[in-house]
């Protein structure tokens, strides 16, 4: 049996396509007579466009590209999980592309979205956390965003008019600072993150202010940057602790370097939070499940996901919108931070591990 196109549709009602389209996708309006005949051939065919046809009528394709570092972080994909739930909304459906922080493969996919016509494109990591991008790259990102809406999610190129969705993560840092320094911790240190990005600089300046701010050292010997992952974490605290002098709390660049850290200080004997606090950034699910469970700044994935899809489904429509939408962090507070313990209490503590 032929299958029954939108041009067999027109000429039957002796209509051009235009019109068939309209109907369709209630674009324009059609006299009613005109739609009558029009949707009584479509429900006698059971006609139903094919996506290529909606594609050539709407000139959309429903397609959302979405350029991201690394799907075995649980942060992108709670990000991706709110971007979908929303894009649910208005009919579209996802091309995933994971770059493995390889900015050649954001290059190659971002030709791909537009030989594939994606409707908009979410880009989250990779580049956009650079503190200095190359400027090929940047001028890359520019010429696409001229002809596919494009929102960066919690990240930025300089000297560029993208469009912006993001978490606070200085604000973010503070919140998790202020926590410590209530708790009566004076001895704080920085585990992990690449000083070449700006998510890890970003959380460094709010570091070095919060101790500023409450007249505390900065001790540049506690501060370990290395990457964003577990084994970075178990290592930078391995370090910590081989020190003589150690900090009673220490403030991680997300939550893959604090659970990494929470195990080695228990492997080395200390008690999480009696004898060292730990606090952790992101708030994935994993934070809730380790023991201690961990005390960590909530970027608010899901709706960052959720507020980027709908700032790019306005950049679609050719609505305003603005240049950066901000999203305020939130501290969970739970078992890896207590009080600090006592001067001669945190003395004894450091004489037994010495000895």
């Amino acid at each position: 049996m032929k299958q029954v196109t939108i041009y067999d549709i027109a000429k039957e009602a002796k209509v051009s396509v235009a019109t068939v389209s309209r109907v369709l996708n209630g674009t324009a309006p059609v006299k009613i007579s005109t739609r009558a005949k029009i949707e009584a051939l479509i429900q006698k065919h059971q006609f139903q466009p094919n996506a290529m046809a909606r594609s050539l009528l709407s000139k959309e394709t429903g397609i959302i590209g979405v350029i991201l570092p690394d799907l075995t972080n649980p942060f992108f994909p709670e990000v991706f999980a709110g971007a979908e739930k929303e894009a649910q909304e208005s009919g579209h459906t996802f091309l995933l592309c994971n770059t493995m922080g390889d900015y050649a493969k954001e290059s190659e996919y971002l030709n791909i979205m537009q030989e594939k016509r994606v409707d908009g494109i979410l880009f989250i990591g990779g580049r956009i956390n650079l503190k200095e991008c190359e400027p090929d790259l940047v001028q890359e990102m520019v010429e696409h965003a001229k002809k596919i809406p494009m929102v960066l999610i919690n990240g930025n190129l300089r000297d560029t008019e993208l469009t912006r969705v993001a978490t606070d993560e200085y604000a973010g840092t503070m919140l998790a600072m202020r926590h410590l320094i209530e708790l009566g911790h004076k001895r704080i240190g920085f585990i992990g993150g690449e000083s070449h990005m700006t998510t890890t600089s970003n959380k460094l300046r709010a570091f070095r202010k919060s101790l500023r701010d409450a007249g505390l050292p900065v001790r540049e010997d506690w501060i370990l940057p290395d990457s964003f992952s577990m084994e970075s974490g178990k290592q930078q605290m391995e370090n910590l602790l081989e020190k003589k002098d150690r900090p009673t709390a220490v403030c991680c660049v997300n939550d893959f370097t604090a659970i990494g850290a929470i195990k080695t200080a228990i492997e080395h004997g200390l008690k999480v939070p009696d004898d060292m606090s730990i606090v952790g950034f992101d708030d994935i699910p994993l934070a809730h499940h380790v023991i201690p469970e961990l005390t960590t700044v909530s970027q608010q994935a899901s709706e960052l996901g959720r507020t980027a899809m709908k700032v790019l489904r306005q950049l679609i429509n050719k609505g305003k919108v603005k240049k950066l939408t901000s999203l305020e962090p939130q501290l969970a507070v739970r078992q890896s931070t207590a009080p600090a313990m006592m001067p001669s209490y945190s003395e004894s503590f450091r004489e037994i591990s010495s000895g």
